[in-house]
């Protein structure tokens, strides 16, 4: 199993740089970040500085989207990147929620989405691909490579990333919706002719390694709220106990007021105030060592290919230490 770190790009940045440096030395093979430019920093060229001072870290936003950078953007920048280190990125991408919404903007269609997935990806890896009605080519690319990996929960969301994506991203970490999910992915990847097996599954979540339960828990409530402001998306597209949503992923939201995008992704979001414990246990790792290893031997044994921790609370660096010290050799020894 690979494993990957999620960070946001606050300011400093050299302090994002220095906790993927230190995320390399203990194992990690992937480097994510947030992508919404009004939140927080530029990350591709954050990126730039990790690939520079690290040695085989994959770097690549969880997630960018359609709207926010023209696409032949998005790919030159990304192959500029290939150009430089190597073939060391991958593009995560999605509809948009953050980058979009604080912009005023409504997130992208499934169909613009599934378009950009593969203009992107044929323009980054140096084909031709047709933007706008024109077709382009990107003439200074040589041997680029760029997977496009997508985020979804919807049932059709979920079917397009089957049809296109080389990787698939989940947003949590409940073996039981993954289990589904997974299926889900597979069996569209499979109508579509393609081969299921070749899609890498990545899940992502928060973990926090400790004793103390309900202290973890607070510090990552936030993600409960953040799944469910998508969760809000897919109820009020398919309604409550709808046969394409399962009731295990759309219950807890009945208590939500709103969300605030300015805590976005922030331990202490008052727009989390909604989400029980359960669902914190639920949607993220907590724990000592053996409570994350059992769990990610579960979600391993589901066809989950890389773990992404979150990193987002107060105990960062004794996060990546307890898990390449501990929980990476247990999985991968």
């Amino acid at each position: 199993m690979d494993f990957g770190l999620v960070l946001q790009t606050d300011p400093p940045a050299s302090q994002v740089i220095s906790l993927m440096r230190r995320a390399e030395r203990n194992g990690f093979r992937y480097g994510w970040t947030f992508d919404s430019a009004v939140l927080w920093q530029e990350p591709f060229v954050i990126y730039s500085q990790i690939l520079e001072h690290t040695r085989k870290l994959h770097v690549g936003p969880m997630v960018t989207n359609p709207g926010t950078r023209t696409w032949e953007v998005t790919a030159s920048t990304f192959a500029t990147l290939n150009d430089m280190f190597g073939n060391r990125t991958v593009c995560g991408i999605g509809r948009g929620d953050s980058a979009m919404r604080v912009a005023g903007r409504a997130p992208n269609t499934l169909a613009r989405l599934g378009e950009a997935i593969e203009v992107i990806r044929d323009l980054a890896e140096g084909r031709e691909a047709v933007v706008d009605g024109n077709p382009i080519r990107i003439p200074w690319i040589r041997d680029g490579k760029l997977p496009v990996w997508m985020a979804a929960y919807g049932p059709k969301a979920l079917a397009l990333a089957g049809q296109k994506a080389d990787g698939f991203i989940l947003q949590l970490a409940d073996p039981y919706l993954t289990e589904w999910m997974v299926k889900s992915v597979r069996q569209a990847a499979v109508e579509a002719g393609r081969d299921p097996a070749a899609i890498t599954i990545c899940v992502a979540a928060p973990a926090y390694v400790g004793t103390d339960l309900a202290h973890a828990r607070d510090q990552c409530r936030w993600f409960g709220g953040m799944v469910g402001n998508h969760v809000a998306d897919l109820v009020s597209r398919y309604g409550e106990h709808s046969s394409m949503v399962p009731d295990e992923l759309t219950e807890y939201i009945k208590a939500r007021q709103g969300y605030d995008y300015s805590h976005h992704g922030r331990t202490g979001n008052p727009s989390a105030d909604f989400v029980p414990d359960e669902i914190v246990d639920r949607f993220c790792l907590l724990g000592p060592p053996e409570a994350h290893i059992e769990k990610l031997r579960a979600l391993r044994d589901l066809g989950v290919d890389q773990f992404a921790l979150y990193d987002m609370h107060d105990a960062k660096e004794a996060t990546i230490d307890a898990y390449g010290q501990q929980i990476i050799p247990a999985l991968n020894g």
